[in-house]
């Protein structure tokens, strides 16, 4: 991939042009953001020039870590594998790139196992970390990286993205790209290529029709579809949401071009017949609960059933 297919974040793009160009780039950097922000493109790039490289691909002086399959943390083994990495001599030239993805969900003991390494990796080895939630970092590895904070990209930047990777697109979906995606290109991705969420879209859709008149057979089967999703549970709750927002918007304007969600106007316009305001604002309600719930680790099963029977009864 060339470099000029990257689009936005042009002030911490210039910063590593700059400064690995000058030579004087630090060793360690944190980069923050949304996932699907950009944050691997960037390092990638970085990485590409500190390499002496002109191309983004795969070096074998790049070194890549992820979350272990099958793991939701990465622990102090997987750790001691990415130490032990860093203290090799780079195979190509005198420099050598690490870049650790979901920094954020190292444990505390594998952060500080990581931490003398960030402060002095071996000369001519450069780590990048990324993080979604920097919040959970140590304050001892964040004192010893550069944090560059990537925002969510302007509607124009948006629209090059979405001309350039999906140009032959009407502009009805076009326009639901954009607003759907908030600024992420990652997004715009996830809404065009990946099955899972389609299911997901789909689904939720269905699932808000039958809430005016569900069977036990019914709630059952929307159970089993959250449970199967709940590590997507971010996205179905963002779906949700963002089809009570369109059914409220309707019900506002009876405007179908306002909506978010323009490929589901069908949807909207049959479910904005028989819910109330206070329905939808109970839902709301509801699924702001639901995600301080996971977020406190409450049991996923239990939880969706009681967003079921509270969308349900409310």
């Amino acid at each position: 991939m060339s470099n000029n297919k990257i689009i936005g974040h042009e002030l911490i793009r210039k910063y590593f042009h700059d400064a690995i160009g000058q030579g004087v780039l630090s060793h360690a950097h944190l980069l923050v953001g949304d996932d699907g922000i950009g944050k691997s493109l960037i390092a990638k790039e970085a990485a590409t020039r500190i390499l002496g490289k002109t191309e983004i691909k795969q070096y074998v002086d790049l070194l890549e870590y992820r979350i272990p399959k099958g793991k939701k943390l990465i622990g102090v083994d997987e750790i001691r594998s990415v130490i032990e990495e860093v203290n090799k001599k780079p195979y190509e030239g005198d420099k050598k790139v690490i870049i650790v993805y979901n920094t954020d969900k190292l444990t505390i003991q594998a952060q500080n196992a990581f931490l003398k390494t960030i402060e002095e990796p071996p000369k001519g080895v450069y780590i990048f970390l990324l993080v979604e939630n920097s919040e959970v970092i140590l304050d001892t590895i964040k004192s010893r990286c550069q944090i560059h904070k990537l925002n969510s990209l302007p509607s124009l930047e948006m629209e090059r993205f979405i001309n350039k990777v999906y140009p032959n697109l009407d502009e009805d979906k076009k326009e639901t790209l954009l607003a759907f995606s908030n600024g992420i290109p990652g997004r715009c991705q996830l809404f065009m290529e990946n099955e899972d969420f389609n299911n997901i879209r789909n689904t939720s859709a269905q699932m808000i029709l039958d809430m005016n008149n569900i069977s036990e057979e019914k709630f059952q089967d929307y159970s089993k579809f959250l449970l199967k999703y709940k590590d997507f549970s971010d996205e179905v709750l963002d779906t949700i949401l963002s089809y009570i927002r369109d059914i409220i918007i309707f019900k506002d304007t009876g405007r179908l071009n306002l909506l978010m969600n323009k490929d589901k106007g069908s949807f909207v316009e049959e479910a904005s017949t028989f819910f109330s305001y206070k329905k939808l604002d109970s839902i709301i309600g509801t699924i702001k609960t639901v995600r301080s719930n996971l977020s406190s680790n409450v049991n996923p099963s239990l939880t969706f059933d009681v967003m079921l029977a509270t969308m349900l009864n409310s």
